[in-house]
């Protein structure tokens, strides 16, 4: 696939190093020459420095003949004006744009008529949604939805005092005590291990559970006996992503404290957040000023300022001082890898959140929704199920009979209002959502392939 990406910046790097591994031809455009040549140096992609709201520019970096659009520059007006002249004046058949503005993001149908957007994506939201659903499920160390909202994969540590130390998964991951969850994965440092009678569940173990949405936190509860109700959370950074999840949190029954240097910033979400959000002016770097808040009281602190120093340091600054659960917004990738299962417990990329939503609109086809798993090394996929027994490999065969990728496993699927957990013999149907997982994310393409409908199907 032929794709520009307009901006390269955090997301658009990050946009463009995760789809040139999938051997797509990328044109990256931005006004930033000396990051256009570190892009060219580290990856296989071509840079065009310029404008991306100018029609000459978008020529010149091939828009006549480009399959994807994504447009993830600085400013929003420049990427709605890219996308109106992708569609317009180069008919380019896909058109992504990213917005930062709220007042954009909760317009989206009125942007996609206005500006010929196919897909809006927010990384500010996506990584709100992400943060909030860590918060819903505290023992987890990744949560992602399927089915609108219906079926979530977790990915959960197992602590010494868990009721699943020694026991034996079989290789349907389905006998899980008093559970309706099925294990999909474990990884025993860092690397994935069997599913057999062989091999028996450790402390420190990680594994991959889906699970029906609605059952999710009694199973969270039920695989960690340390689980409890989360209920008092304090944030530090005011910006757009701290703001929003604040909003997020006080529609619940939390008790939440912001944290912002900027006084300015304080006012202003003072006046935007409902009153019973506690909004302080400080840095979240400033021990006594963690003492004074009860941090140890704390039972998740979340540190999701724009400068990934300040971020590790208070976390580790907050764990130290006793917070039961530390999060922290890290870009750099190295970062991350390093801090996350140290004192920081959960290292979250705003990058990861993001491809996760372009997923489906690069993959198109039969691709409904994607996310990326540990680090984005495993992928989780809902595929639709078209056609019929003759024009379809998968309608009408049972899960043991599929060709899957070794690394891949069906992990539920989706029939109307049912969530199924299939066993071997479950046969899939025309019209059934089935959600993949691969330990393994390159393995994912011979999945694609093997949902796709025969030319022939009308």
């Amino acid at each position: 696939m032929k794709i520009l990406i307009l901006g390269a910046g955090r997301v658009g790097a990050s946009v463009a190093e995760n789809l040139v591994s999938e051997k797509n031809d990328i044109t990256i455009v931005d006004t930033d020459g000396e990051r256009l040549r570190y892009l060219q140096e580290r990856f296989d992609l071509r840079g065009v420095q310029g404008d991306a709201s100018m029609p000459d520019i978008l020529r010149s970096a091939g828009a006549d003949d480009t399959d994807l659009l994504v447009a993830c520059a600085a400013t929003d007006p420049v990427n709605l004006v890219a996308c109106r002249i992708a569609k317009d004046v180069f008919n380019i058949p896909r058109r992504i744009t990213r917005v930062r503005s709220h007042a954009y993001s909760s317009n989206v149908e009125l942007i996609k008529e206005s500006f010929g957007v196919d897909s809006v994506i927010s990384p500010e939201d996506s990584v709100t949604t992400y943060l909030h659903s860590l918060i819903e499920f505290p023992e987890a160390l990744q949560v992602v939805e399927f089915g609108q909202g219906r079926l979530s994969i977790l990915i959960i540590r197992i602590g010494r005092v868990s009721p699943l130390i020694n026991l034996r998964v079989n290789q349907t991951g389905q006998n899980l005590p008093n559970l309706n969850a099925r294990v999909l994965e474990i990884f025993r440092h860092g690397a994935a291990i069997a599913l057999d009678h062989q091999s028996a569940i450790q402390q420190g173990d990680e594994l991959v559970v889906a699970v029906d949405t609605q059952d999710g936190k009694d199973a969270v509860a039920k695989l960690q006996y340390t689980s409890r109700k989360v209920r008092t959370v304090m944030i530090a950074g005011g910006g757009n992503i701290g703001y929003r999840l604040a909003r997020k949190l006080s529609e619940g029954s939390y008790n939440v404290r912001i944290l912002e240097t900027s006084r300015e910033r304080c006012e202003k979400l003072a006046s935007l957040l409902p009153s019973k959000v506690l909004v302080l002016q400080g840095d979240a770097t400033d021990e006594s000023l963690l003492d004074n808040e009860n941090i140890e009281e704390m039972d998740t602190f979340l540190a999701v300022t724009n400068d990934d120093e300040d971020n590790i340091m208070s976390s580790l600054l907050a764990k130290r001082l006793g917070a039961r659960k530390v999060i922290a917004l890290i870009n750099r990738k190295a970062y991350g890898d390093l801090m996350e299962g140290s004192l920081i417990d959960i290292a979250v990329s705003p990058s990861q959140a993001t491809i996760g939503a372009l997923l489906r609109d690069v993959r198109q086809g039969a691709v409904v929704a994607g996310h990326r798993l540990r680090g984005g090394n495993a992928e989780a996929i809902e595929f639709e199920v078209n056609g019929d027994r003759k024009s379809s490999q998968v309608v009408g065969k049972s899960i043991q009979d599929l060709k899957l990728p070794k690394t891949a496993i069906v992990a539920a699927i989706l029939r109307e209002d049912e969530v199924i957990l299939p066993e071997p013999g479950t046969t899939i149907q025309m019209g059934d959502h089935v959600v993949v997982f691969a330990g393994n994310r390159h393995d994912m393409r011979r999945v694609e392939k093997l949902f796709q409908v025969s030319l022939f199907f009308f």
